[in-house]
């Protein structure tokens, strides 16, 4: 259950505007940590001012299980790649609020408004470096993300890697990651192996790479006194995340958890909701994702917050 339709339209989409300079190209050269990106000024480890609010929207340094997000997923170029983009951001933020005030009946815990945001797009075309993904530049994303902190909304930056290493793309952002309330999302159907394509292979990711992310977050909770950071992984089918019983959800710092991506009737979302948490390392929180389109039909919150176990992190793309 992939998301074979959507994607093919927001590739073609992303491939133009990239060619028009809304998204770039990662540079092939230097991995983690000299990572260099034309035009864009990546800052050094321990380089950046730790923001001055240290607590979580909603209060406390905790994400669960005191809390729950409501959140929108797409990118700002537009609706072909999800919810969020179909309206300016002033909308998104309305649009969230209402949302998560639709899902508050059904959670003794607060359900805070979320943006689930597509920092890197998967490329239909390998692009001047071969990684078949966009880099959308930090100064396109920083209005966004400065509305949405003023607001109390609390972001989400979705990686889809192509034949990058999720830490190296994770390093890009890290002026957005080092404040309070800006976690990360890795997505490993877009992780693509050697001579992999999108599109033509469902990508993967080692428990190994994730761990190094992992590791990196809860670096950086640590030397800026952040309160916990949230990593959301993707998955709709076990091939996906290889040996993920070894995930490192064990830090303090980092909370991480596990998005069933699955979208269909409710007998196939259910399969799969069930079926990935089959070996799932019990620290491991679960999220939920309702598709407007290719769902048939949408859950409602109801429905949604019946699921057991009640998901942590609900989006809509």
């Amino acid at each position: 259950m992939g998301r074979t339709s959507r994607t093919v339209a927001g590739a073609a989409i992303l491939a133009v505007l990239c060619a028009s300079g809304t998204v770039v190209t990662a540079h092939a050269g230097p991995t983690v940590p000299g990572v260099v990106i034309p035009g864009i000024e990546v800052p050094e480890i321990g380089g950046l001012v730790p923001p001055a609010q240290s607590e979580l929207f909603g209060g406390g340094r905790n994400l669960f299980p005191d809390k729950r997000f409501v959140a929108l997923y797409g990118h700002p170029s537009g609706p072909a790649l999800g919810a969020f983009g179909e309206q300016d951001t002033a909308g998104a933020i309305a649009r969230v609020r209402d949302l998560a005030a639709q899902y508050q009946q059904y959670s003794a815990e607060p359900v805070l408004p979320a943006f689930e945001i597509i920092a890197t797009v998967a490329s239909a075309d390998p692009g001047t470096d071969g990684r078949f993904s966009r880099i959308t530049p930090l100064e396109q994303l920083r209005p966004i993300i400065d509305e949405a902190e003023a607001s109390g909304i609390y972001v989400v930056l979705d990686l889809q890697p192509g034949h990058t290493h999720f830490l190296e793309q994770a390093r890009i952002y890290e002026e957005f990651l080092a404040r309070p309330n800006v976690g990360l999302a890795l997505d490993p159907e877009w992780r693509l192996a050697p001579g992999q394509q999108h599109m033509v292979q469902i990508g993967s990711v080692d428990s190994s790479e994730i761990n190094e992310v992992v590791a990196y977050l809860a670096d950086l909770v640590q030397r800026h006194d952040l309160p916990q950071k949230m990593l959301v992984l993707h998955q709709f089918r076990s091939s996906m995340i290889t040996g993920r019983e070894l995930v490192d959800a064990g830090r303090p710092e980092v909370s991480v958890v596990l998005h069933a991506d699955g979208h269909g009737s409710p007998a196939q979302k259910l399969d799969t909701w069930g079926a990935l948490q089959t070996g799932l390392p019990p620290q491991i929180h679960m999220a939920w994702k309702n598709f407007y389109d290719e769902d048939v039909p949408t859950f409602t919150p109801e429905q949604t917050m019946t699921v057991e176990p009640k998901p942590v992190f609900v989006s809509f793309q």
